[in-house]
């Protein structure tokens, strides 16, 4: 069972013990804060001697002093026939309060022990424990899945609110919660009978009848030398039993004094096993330590938001689900597809191989690259391979590849397909591992591997090409992705540029619909998004979205992009016919390879043409003034330097530190911004070896431009853009 399935099914099953215990843990925590703040502590001089003198002076028949974990001192005594028990001061032994067991009802603890069921409710409790620690174990695997690994670990949170509370809340109190659950288990061990705390039977000790009068406790050595904060219990001798003695507890042990002559009589050690239950209940409980109590709190109250924020990414999931339809048989289909998908967009691509492939004439199977196998007859094998994290297989597929390396290659061709972002450093390495354990296996192949980029519809079109040509058959990959929930967006301000070429150009700026928080919650409407993420129209008449750059975030307020004509374009040339209060429906597809991160070191935006898009989105929610120096390319300061106001602006406000701005199409233009990067070769290198971040932005063409300029400016420093892209500091979206 592969550790996504642990964690859903465990959360889904314990979930709801798990927010009891939770909740009434957060409430229990309020006791040790409570009495921290309304109760005096003793001084860290002060004896236990000295205080047995101060507490029978003003508490007549004192029979017992606790010191509670929050550092209270509380005196056990009888007034008569009443038991009484008070809090006193430590400085003069005076009463200051009566003490009861805990201000919170005794229902709760009950709950929180044992769900009110007794004995059996304490197996119940131990066991969701368990559960809680497995669950956590299993939600530290899927983060660092998610997140990419440790080094990830602290990067923007993108998905569906719940997934975003999910994640982050996760990052915080993950640790506690594990911590707590182990606790839990420890103190289990010790109630159910598990784990023996006593190292034995308590001796048969007495005092030494003497004929002497007893010594007061102020007298004695063994309680002059022990401080008051590092004693847990002390219990006074019976007036009227001769014999008895005096009885002291700490956390180092139990002992027993003479009465008369004040010396030990014996001594026990705490027991190993009772110093780590003493442990774990301070962990567990925030006794002693109140600001610790305060996290356990509101830990404990955090049980309820994970739970609620799982079960609606859960519902989520079997909502989008993968439903294959068309399937034959393995046994009889000539054409199998395995799908390796962590979030389950590759199955929509294997929909669209194997309906084409039953279009003209085979009979195709498709299912988990898990199950991955042939048949007599079998003809053709296909394998769509997402990649996550740092490389890894999808959950569902980890141990293929290890299955696939054991199997007896045969004849059949297996053709892979890559699915990935270009972004990462690790692009498409999980798909790239089997074609490589495959052809090193002897398995032959129909085409050699083919990398798609952010599931580019275009790109898996162009492949289908090659594969209709590869079998001869008039084979068509017509991919229609599955959208994510859109909203109606209203053009609010547009400003057109002529363009250079005369190519209409404009940025456009449309309103963001607000949205209440279950809407949110539950995934629907427009997703929060940042500058460098893209938004995804679908025009009239074509049902294949186009991806823009966004220019803004969600703090800004507004949706923005900047928008080319293309020739033949159904969707530049609908947005560019817009005109203001008109709508188009969209949603975002995060972009979190290009993200920027929440740095102090400098940042270079390079961009050119239309690509300066999200770059200005950088420079405009640059609100700690990080430095960022940005050279622009265009070809016409006239008529294509878009966001030049704004950039202009920013300059003045210090978002934006320097400017580079190159024009190619004009008389002493600089060029183009590989120029512009050579000529600054000197400053550029001091930049990156400050640390900088890269980001770049416009055409393949011109991306390719900036990376060998720079490759060759950053020689000197023995540093290159694949160097500085494997250390996540080098971005690029490109079109």
């Amino acid at each position: 069972m592969s550790w996504k399935a642990i964690h859903r099914w465990l959360g889904l099953s314990v979930g709801t013990l798990a927010v009891v215990l939770g909740i009434t843990g957060a409430v229990l925590a309020i006791d040790p804060v409570q009495q921290a703040w309304q109760t005096p502590s003793a001084p860290d001089d002060l004896t236990v001697a000295t205080l047995v003198d101060r507490v029978t002076r003003s508490v007549p028949g004192a029979e017992e002093i606790r010191h509670l974990s929050s550092g209270a001192i509380v005196v056990f005594s009888f007034a008569g026939d009443q038991p009484q028990a008070s809090y006193v001061d430590p400085a003069d032994g005076l009463v200051v309060g009566a003490w009861q067991s805990s201000v919170l009802p005794r229902w709760v603890k009950n709950l929180h022990r044992s769900l009110l069921l007794g004995d059996a409710g304490r197996w119940g409790a131990a066991g969701t424990a368990l559960a809680m620690s497995v669950l956590c174990v299993s939600a530290l695997v899927l983060l660092l899945r998610r997140m990419g690994g440790w080094r990830r670990l602290a990067v923007r949170v993108r998905g569906s609110l719940a997934q975003r509370i999910h994640v982050v809340a996760g990052r915080v109190v993950l640790v506690v919660l594990c911590l707590t659950s182990l606790t839990a288990l420890t103190m289990s061990a010790s109630t159910l009978g598990w784990v023996a705390l006593d190292t034995g039977a308590d001796p048969e000790v007495l005092s030494v009848v003497s004929g002497q009068p007893a010594l007061p406790g102020t007298q004695m050595a063994a309680l002059q030398s022990l401080a008051v904060k590092d004693l847990r219990k002390l219990n006074f001798p019976d007036n009227t039993d001769p014999e008895d003695t005096w009885q002291v507890a700490t956390a180092q042990g139990h002992g027993w004094i003479d009465r008369y002559s004040g010396q030990m009589l014996a001594w026990h050690d705490t027991s190993f096993a009772q110093q780590v239950y003493n442990l774990a209940k301070v962990l567990h409980t925030g006794e002693s330590a109140w600001p610790w109590a305060v996290v356990l709190g509101l830990v404990g109250a955090s049980v309820l938001l994970f739970w609620l924020s799982g079960v609606v990414i859960w519902w989520q999931a079997r909502r989008q689900a993968p439903r294959i339809t068309g399937n034959s048989p393995i046994a009889q289909a000539d054409a199998l597809v395995f799908v390796a998908s962590e979030g389950g967009s590759t199955w929509g691509f294997a929909q669209t191989l194997q309906d084409a492939l039953i279009q003209v004439g085979h009979r195709v199977h498709t299912s988990a690259l898990e199950n991955f196998q042939t048949t007599a007859a079998t003809q053709q094998v296909f394998v769509l391979a997402a990649t996550y994290g740092e490389g890894q297989a999808p959950a569902h597929a980890s141990h293929a590849l290890a299955q696939i390396a054991k199997l007896k290659a045969c004849a059949v061709p297996v053709t892979v397909v890559g699915f990935g972002d270009r972004q990462f450093p690790t692009f498409c390495a999980f798909a790239l591992a089997l074609e490589q354990t495959l052809r090193a296996q002897g398995w032959p192949a129909l085409l050699p591997i083919e990398c798609i980029h952010q599931q580019s519809g275009q790109q898996f079109a162009r492949w289908g090409d090659a594969l209709a040509q590869a079998l001869n058959e008039p084979l068509v990959l017509a991919h229609v992705p599955s959208t994510p929930p859109a909203a109606a967006l209203a053009l609010i301000a547009r400003q057109d540029y002529p363009g250079a070429t005369g190519t209409a150009t404009a940025i456009l700026r449309f309103s963001w619909p607000a949205q209440g928080l279950i809407a949110r919650l539950l995934g629907h409407g427009l997703a929060r998004f940042v500058a460098g993420d893209l938004v995804g129209i679908v025009a009239p008449g074509s049902a294949v979205p186009r991806y823009y750059s966004l220019a803004s975030g969600s703090k800004d307020g507004f949706l923005e992009i900047c928008v080319r004509q293309m020739p033949g374009g159904l969707c530049s040339t609908h947005l560019l016919g817009l005109k203001t209060g008109d709508t188009i429906t969209a949603f975002i597809r995060p972009n979190p390879g290009f993200a920027l991160p929440v740095t102090r070191k400098p940042v270079l935006l390079i961009g050119a043409g239309t690509g300066v898009a999200p770059l200005a989105g950088f420079i405009r929610r640059n609100d700690r003034l990080t430095p960022m120096h940005m050279y622009f390319g265009g070809r016409d300061p006239a008529q294509d330097f878009y966001f030049g106001p704004e950039i202009q602006r920013w300059l003045g406000e210090g978002r934006l530190a320097t400017l580079q701005a190159v024009f190619s199409r004009v008389p002493d233009g600089g060029g183009y911004v590989q120029d512009a990067l050579r000529r600054d070769a000197e400053r550029v290198r001091s930049l990156v070896a400050q640390g900088a971040i890269v980001r770049v932005c416009g055409s393949r063409a011109m991306a390719q431009g900036v990376a060998e300029a720079l490759d060759m400016l950053l020689a000197p420093v023995q540093l290159s853009v694949s160097m500085l892209k494997a250390k996540e500091r080098y971005a690029e979206d490109v079109f």
